[in-house]
């Protein structure tokens, strides 16, 4: 048995691996309402197919007795064992632009070697930005725009998008120390809170994973693919809405949380700039397209401009 906190490492791929990149982190851990990290989690591994670097030792880090690996009996035979994996991937979004991906279980033990090690990465790839989601239920309904909490060091971002800033002692992940760490050696990094409705909680709620990949692209630049999560969004409160309007007590309860929601929300001018007024966020295609509209304006001068005009 090795004490390597790696189990697995690919030296020629790290080695060709660009300086500067960001970091996105999705571990499951204490809090994920709406299946957020998990739904981020699968999705970018099932849309981008991401490149290990490097796998983390779970028998180092995982308890194994708190959450039991999957394994299944066919018939006669066991067949299909899936331990939890940890590990650090690169990736490339829609247009190829590459970024790192830390994902998989939150570690049980060894956290302060763990960070550490992290933190060696972060140096080694000189990371640009970390950026990292979880999501809290909160009495909030979801005929409203889902809000965020945002913290790090990107005051940008916090002032733009942070709805909710209370002072609280909150039982820590391993994403929030990382995060402190982070933010006292100076590196830049952001943390995105979701605040989904209390009552969606224990489902795999779409709006959540459309809200981190908005966060994600909005701190790092990134532009991935929405189309099918607003699709399913769309179909899943479609549903959540029939069924509340079945009940009269679910239906009352909804409605004091809209005027509870808009009350707050009152003297809030905050908004995504990924978002448009009705809430709605655009494609890839669409941002692909924008983005190329203005490269083209800023190469070759706008196409309104006249001869001896100024720059624009």
């Amino acid at each position: 048995m090795t004490d390597s906190i790696f189990s697995a490492e690919y030296a020629e791929r790290r080695a060709r691996v660009p300086k500067g990149l960001p970091l996105i982190v999705a571990m499951q851990g204490l809090s994920d309402a709406g299946g957020a990290v998990s739904q981020l989690e699968e999705y970018l591994w099932q849309q981008y197919e991401p490149e290990e670097l490097l796998t983390f030792n779970a028998d180092l880090l995982l308890d194994y007795r708190a959450r039991r690996p999957i394994i299944t009996f066919d018939e006669d035979h066991l067949v299909d064992y899936s331990p939890e994996e940890l590990s650090l991937a690169l990736v490339h979004d829609e247009l190829g632009a590459p970024f790192l991906l830390l994902s998989g279980y939150e570690p049980d033990f060894r956290w302060d070697q763990f960070i550490d090690t992290v933190l060696q990465l972060v140096h080694e790839f000189e990371v640009s930005t970390t950026v990292w989601t979880h999501a809290i239920p909160m009495p909030v309904p979801h005929t409203r725009p889902m809000t965020v909490t945002v913290s790090g060091s990107r005051d940008d971002l916090i002032e733009a998008r942070s709805i909710w800033r209370p002072t609280t002692k909150l039982s820590a992940s391993i994403a929030h120390v990382l995060e402190y760490r982070l933010h006292n050696l100076g590196e830049e990094v952001v943390g995105f809170a979701l605040l989904v409705p209390h009552y969606l909680s224990n489902t795999e709620y779409p709006e959540a994973l459309l809200m981190s990949l908005d966060g994600i692209m909005a701190a790092t630049g990134l532009i991935l693919s929405t189309d099918l999560v607003r699709e399913a969004s769309r179909a899943f409160v479609q549903k959540v809405d029939s069924q509340i309007a079945e009940n009269e007590e679910s239906s009352d309860m909804v409605r004091t949380l809209e005027q509870r929601y808009d009350a707050y929300m009152e003297d809030q001018t905050t908004r995504s700039p990924l978002i448009s007024e009705d809430g709605s966020i655009p494609t890839a295609e669409q941002l692909a397209s924008e983005l190329e509209r203005f490269l083209q304006q800023h190469q070759s001068g706008s196409p309104e401009s006249e001869p001896g005009d100024g720059p624009q």
